[in-house]
């Protein structure tokens, strides 16, 4: 499998990487919380757009951007804009979706950028362009709802891996612990036998927990933690998360 640097963090090798999101409203508030971030120093920063309330204004994104690349320093921004279709907060249509994801790819303030791909129709549009940027690109899916069946879940990585993106997410909402398990099985036939790059699974809720501590064993490449307010149910401490991560990675070379 081909893994992905990204400033100085290669993804898809060793421990799962910590991602932290930052999800706040104003602009204060999320300078504020990059700063918090970068003493906690995860491997990514994962800047969650469209919480913002500024985020349709191209000044006050480009700004915001700029203050979280200077907050941040050597880690890695990840760019989202998630989308009400996939459980987040922004309520806008695919012209306007990826325009701002163009913008913010000029900015030059960011690294990485998620694109809902399966529910675009010319996904592959927003990817060239992003990558025309030098920013590399997570194609993802989200589900809220259920954990789909571990055929469908594959079939959802499969179609992901036809688009140039550099790493496929997925994530799921489990109704009892036998769903988290269909998703690690299923990342773990996907990262075995089919992808040629770095995947993310994460099952959601506490019933998840287990799946953002254990990526490494069924072949999740980055795992995602709070600071102070989580973005997805289930999200753990960083810290904590780090210590979990690193005593999972030790218990595997016993």
């Amino acid at each position: 499998m081909n893994t992905v640097k990204v400033r100085n963090v290669i993804i898809g090798e060793g421990i799962p990487k910590i991602c932290v999101p930052i999800f706040e409203k104003t602009a204060e508030e999320i300078l504020s919380e990059a700063k918090d971030i970068a003493g906690l120093m995860p491997d990514i920063a994962e800047f969650r757009a469209d919480r913002f309330e500024g985020y349709r204004d191209a000044g006050s994104l480009r700004a915001v951007l700029a203050g979280l690349r200077d907050a941040l320093g050597e880690i890695p921004v990840l760019f989202t804009i998630r989308t009400s279709e996939e459980g987040g907060e922004a309520e806008i249509g695919e012209a306007e979706y990826a325009g701002l994801i163009e913008k913010a790819c000029e900015s030059g303030s960011i690294d990485m950028v998620d694109v809902e791909v399966l529910r675009l129709d010319d996904a592959e549009s927003i990817i060239e362009a992003a990558h025309s940027h030098g920013v590399k690109v997570v194609a993802s899916h989200h589900d809220f709802e259920k954990t789909p069946t571990k055929d469908e879940i594959i079939k959802d990585f499969t179609e992901m891996l036809k688009t140039q993106a550099d790493i496929l997410k997925i994530a799921v909402m489990p109704q009892g612990l036998g769903d988290v398990k269909i998703l690690m099985e299923a990342a773990e036939e996907m990262s075995d036998e089919h992808a040629d790059r770095p995947i993310i699974a994460i099952s959601m809720s506490d019933n998840g927990t287990v799946s953002r501590i254990a990526a490494e064993a069924f072949g999740s490449a980055v795992t995602f933690g709070a600071a102070s307010k989580a973005s997805a149910p289930g999200q753990i401490g960083v810290e904590d998360l780090r210590e979990a991560l690193e005593d999972f990675h030790e218990s595997l070379d016993e």
